[in-house]
């Protein structure tokens, strides 16, 4: 009877769910409020949600009748302007300049030899038109695709996007599968409200990358290294995330010809996607800049910056407290899932900048792993939309305390509970009832 009741509650929040974040559609007030407070509200009942769904089962039937509802409240978000960040327009007017034969990489939006390709849209929604693309040439192709479908309409992009989330869901259950783990923990990826307004909303681009970095790891739990590998680095690709767990998997091999694949096969395919570019553009130029300067929402960051009040001798810091941190969890005897996603996490918790979308990707080893911390950060990373509502109304983007407090510390709190834990993630194998890793 308890199991039923836990099961009739977390439909009901998985409803609500739903109905909180189409109200985007239906609610006569202005988009930024209804984005903030639908994503706030959403977040919140994620949380229960997530405790409820511990302790019910759902039958294959059940969870594909959830799935199905989810992607078409997604599909419903396919021709929505984005609310809560621009970034998309940045990636159509990149494909447009390849569509007319022109290297993303040479030029600036506002570069008066480009006027014969403005218009009323672009490249006037375009974040930082005084900087070039700092997007790396395989996304570059993608906003090639998403140009040619659908011009410089949002629905081409956001089309690719959920082609990519359903690839991942797909992976996520066949993962979870293979470690024998019950399937339902999809609904951690699929029903994060931050995965629906991230993605299906504002349309970010590495909602195509957390889909990769979801086929490398299926394809490593699966035996076939070399596929996963492949899929590694070209995840890194969309975002270097991925490069985190090149030191777990070269720990865990024990061959020397194993663990220097592990290490150049990634980077190999990563370099490849550059090469029609390096001779004429320098990829990286904007790039560096933007990590140079740009913070936002990061805890740590933030409290060494108020006493050393420069941005990179606090970053030194910082990189130098993860490596601190990072080498104590590779060296572990943790399980290897377990080592991806502390140092995910911990990557995050030190840097300068964490958008909510950066967080898609802990999303992912949430719904592997299940650790409170991950469901946690992905629910209340969405009070940071309180910096999106006060710079559309007043033009000040700005951290604000009280949100990285409420933020950060039960995270923080959840995050030593979790690593000084037994390792509770028993990695079933399938060769006589192992999985080899």
């Amino acid at each position: 009877m308890l199991m039923k009741n836990y099961k009739f509650l977390t439909l009901i929040f998985s409803i609500l769910i739903i109905i909180t974040v189409l109200l985007i559609h239906f609610l006569n007030i202005e988009a930024v409020k209804i984005y903030t407070f639908t994503y706030i509200i959403s977040s919140l009942i994620f949380l229960i949600f997530s405790f409820c769904l511990q302790k019910t089962k759902f039958s294959t039937r059940e969870l594909f009748l959830i799935i199905s509802i989810v992607f078409l409240a997604k599909l419903s978000f396919l021709n929505t302007p984005p609310i809560g960040s621009e970034d998309v327009y940045r990636y159509i007017w990149d494909g447009k300049l390849q569509a007319n034969g022109i290297n993303p990489y040479q030029y600036i939006p506002n570069d008066p030899g480009l006027n014969h390709l403005h218009s009323e849209l672009l490249p006037a929604k375009v974040n930082f038109p005084d900087l070039k693309t700092i997007y790396f040439p395989f996304s570059e192709w993608f906003f090639y695709i998403a140009y040619k479908i659908s011009g410089e309409a949002v629905w081409g992009f956001k089309l690719i996007l959920l082609l990519f989330e359903i690839l991942t869901i797909l992976f996520i259950y066949l993962l979870l599968q293979k470690l024998g783990k019950e399937t339902k923990y999809i609904l951690l990826y699929l029903l994060c409200p931050l995965t629906i307004f991230q993605f299906s909303i504002d349309a970010h681009l590495d909602g195509l990358g957390i889909t990769l970095l979801a086929a490398a790891l299926y394809f490593y739990f699966s035996n076939k290294k070399f596929i996963s590998l492949i899929f590694l680095g070209i995840s890194l690709s969309i975002k270097p995330i991925g490069i985190l767990f090149l030191p777990v998997l070269f720990i865990e091999r024990k061959k020397v010809f194993e663990k220097i694949s592990i290490i150049v096969l990634p980077l190999l395919v990563f370099g490849i996607q550059f090469i029609p570019y390096i001779f004429t553009s320098n990829p990286f130029e904007a790039l560096f800049v933007y990590t140079a300067n740009w913070s936002f929402n990061g805890f740590i960051f933030k409290l060494f910056y108020i006493f050393i009040q420069n941005n990179q001798t606090t970053r030194l810091i910082c990189s130098l407290l993860l490596i601190v941190v990072l080498i104590p969890i590779y060296l572990s005897k943790k399980e290897i899932l377990s080592k991806f996603y502390f140092a995910t996490l911990l990557l995050f918790i030190f840097s300068p900048v964490v958008h909510p979308w950066y967080i898609g990707w802990i999303v992912l080893l949430t719904s592997i792993t299940q650790f409170k911390s991950g469901i946690m950060f992905a629910a209340l990373s969405s009070l940071t939309s309180v910096t999106i509502y006060y710079y559309v109304i007043d033009g000040n983007w700005s951290d604000y305390w009280p949100v990285l407090i409420l933020e950060y510390l039960p995270v923080m709190f959840f995050i030593i509970i979790e690593i000084f834990s037994k390792d509770k993630l028993a990695v079933q194998t399938f060769n006589n009832g192992k999985i080899e890793v």
